[in-house]
């Protein structure tokens, strides 16, 4: 429903009406949106509203910058600091900095049972 819904919201065709069946109770406000609709207006469920609005909530992938992004693209093709350094051509340290504020922004602390490295490649590849 939701992938359908941002589609229909994003096309931003005018006399857009999407209602959820479940919840057309009142015989009343459902015929007054689908004159909303046929006068050029817009009806849509405040759930899916709601709906939309979540799934479009910012994670903390969205707080890396492009180089932290790209840093961490790079360790899901499997490459080590040293292999991010010559790929990218920036000094080691560059690299390990760029690594300690992704894991920060990505909430990872170091903890000897978790991985750091392949948890946040999970969460990229997760979104």
């Amino acid at each position: 429903m939701v992938g359908y819904a941002t589609e229909l919201i994003e096309s931003g065709v005018q006399s857009t009406g999407y209602l959820l069946k479940d919840r057309v109770f009142d015989i009343r406000a459902f015929l007054e949106s689908i004159e909303r609709v046929a006068a050029g207006g817009v009806a849509i469920d405040p759930d899916v509203v709601g709906q939309v609005i979540s799934s479009r909530r910012r994670t903390p992938l969205d707080e890396l910058t492009p180089r932290e992004r790209e840093v961490l693209e790079l360790m899901g093709e499997g490459l080590t600091n040293a292999g991010i350094s010559q790929r990218l051509y920036i000094s080691g340290g560059a690299v390990e900095k760029h690594t300690q504020r992704l894991f920060a922004k990505l909430g990872l602390s170091e903890d000897a049972g978790v991985h750091r490295r392949v948890t946040a490649v999970l969460t990229l590849l997760a979104r």
